[in-house]
């Protein structure tokens, strides 16, 4: 896509940053998808004339097929990102039948005079290291922001580099860092943690995120857990209720999808799914990813399955996704749910395809006093632009914020993450010793 580099395009309170690919309003970053940038970036810097649809769709999209309705959810969520809307249409006025054209006084800046991002809103940094499990399998850990600790268990594929700039889960990883530091840590066989390990079992994972909190001094501390992190969660809660002050969890199960089969032909069905894993990710089958992205995200963007799909791949081999796809397969916290002792929110999408509502029900109702809140949306990986998220944020930030029984770890030295004593010191992120396809 042509578009001039390192040009800044100043309109009303807004600047569009070519160069640092950034959106911002009275000099505070505001998030804009990346496709939705490219949108936007071409249409400014062509704001002196029309654009046409078959010349936009050429230059952000090259020679893929789109459907009409893929340009004009773009143009709405641009519109979105800058304060316009299609009946106003103050920004992007739409020529009906032949394209989209600025109409916002628009000045043209170098770098070196725009408006530098405000300090308080800009992303927060990330620091990246690594522990060691009780049988030596080295685990990647990643902090962000500021503030008492918040820890999250691994989800199925992770990789913490890959997943802080990604557009599927940026907008999580950020909003959870914004009042709390973060934890979070690469699954075993995952990301960058060792890759080639012989105990995926369920009880290894939640030794590994025992091993993670301990090396980071944690004492007392919230969990939030997305998906089968949520029984990782529950586990640890059952076995520590004196450690976990609050539990959250999101599209979560307390049996995985063997587990939970009551039928011959549902324990068929789900089988097979598991036996085709090491066939079609070994293959490097793109439609064989892009189902699980679509799984996970029906009502995402192309270009947020496509990073999806391509998580997939990086991340860990098709035998180790298999082989940790079937130990999840086969969870069951049934039992452990009724010793959580901690408050808890429970949290899930109507529309779930990857974990149906109806597990997120039964979980809230396992869990003594659990409170269940609805989310009104298809995807299981709830999107930065749908009300659902939005839902979602306030719902959690304030289960959180009522928290009175919350303990800093490491209180007296006035930090709220570091590591323990007697616990291996922080290291520089590095990638782990190991093969890794």
């Amino acid at each position: 896509m042509s578009v001039p580099a390192g040009t800044i395009y100043r309109f009303g309170d807004y600047e569009l940053d070519t160069r640092a690919h950034e959106l911002r309003c009275d000099g505070a970053p505001r998030h804009v998808e990346p496709q939705v940038f490219d949108v936007l970036s071409y249409l400014f810097a062509h704001s002196d004339r029309l654009v046409t649809k078959e010349e936009l769709l050429d230059k952000v999209w090259g020679h893929r097929y789109v459907a009409p309705t893929t340009l004009n959810s773009r143009i709405k969520h641009a519109r979105q990102a800058v304060g316009d809307d299609g009946d106003a249409q103050r920004v992007i006025r739409t020529v009906h039948g032949l394209g989209f054209r600025i109409v916002a006084e628009v000045e043209e800046l170098g770098p070196a005079t725009a408006v530098a991002p405000a300090t308080d809103n800009a992303a927060p940094e990330q620091r990246i290291g690594f522990c060691t499990a009780p049988d030596g399998v080295r685990l990647a850990y990643a902090t962000s922001g500021t503030g008492p600790p918040l820890v999250k268990p691994p989800t199925w594929i992770t990789h913490v580099e890959h997943d802080w700039e990604s557009p599927v889960w940026r907008h999580w990883l950020r909003a959870l860092s914004r009042d709390h530091t973060l934890v979070r840590f690469d699954q075993r066989g995952n990301g960058l943690s060792d890759r080639e390990v012989e105990d995926l079992s369920f009880e290894s994972w939640v030794r590994d995120l025992e091993a993670v909190v301990d090396t980071l001094g944690l004492e007392r501390f919230p969990l939030i857990g997305l998906s089968q992190g949520c029984a990782i969660a529950i586990a640890y809660a059952a076995r520590h209720p004196e450690r976990v002050t609050k539990l959250i969890l999101y599209g979560g199960y307390a049996e995985g999808l063997l587990t939970s089969a009551r039928t011959q032909a549902e324990i068929d069905e789900r089988a097979l799914v598991l036996r085709g894993i090491p066939l079609g990710w070994g293959r490097d089958n793109l439609a064989f990813r892009m189902y699980f992205a679509a799984r996970f995200l029906p009502e995402g963007t192309l270009e947020q399955m496509r990073w999806f799909s391509d998580l997939q791949r990086v991340t860990a081999s098709p035998e180790i996704a298999a082989r940790l796809l079937s130990t999840a397969a086969r969870i069951d916290v049934s039992e452990l749910t009724s010793r959580v002792r901690a408050p808890t929110l429970v949290l899930h999408a109507t529309g779930d395809a990857a974990v149906p509502f109806e597990q997120g029900r039964r979980l809230a109702a396992l869990i003594p006093g659990a409170r269940f809140v609805p989310l009104e949306s298809k995807n299981h990986i709830l999107l930065e632009h749908e009300p659902a998220w939005t839902r979602f944020v306030d719902e959690v930030h304030r289960f959180l914020a009522d928290n009175t029984d919350a303990v800093r770890p490491n209180q007296a030295s006035g930090t709220a993450v570091k590591p323990a004593a007697s616990s291996r010191p922080h290291r520089a992120a590095r990638r782990p010793r190991g093969r890794s396809r």
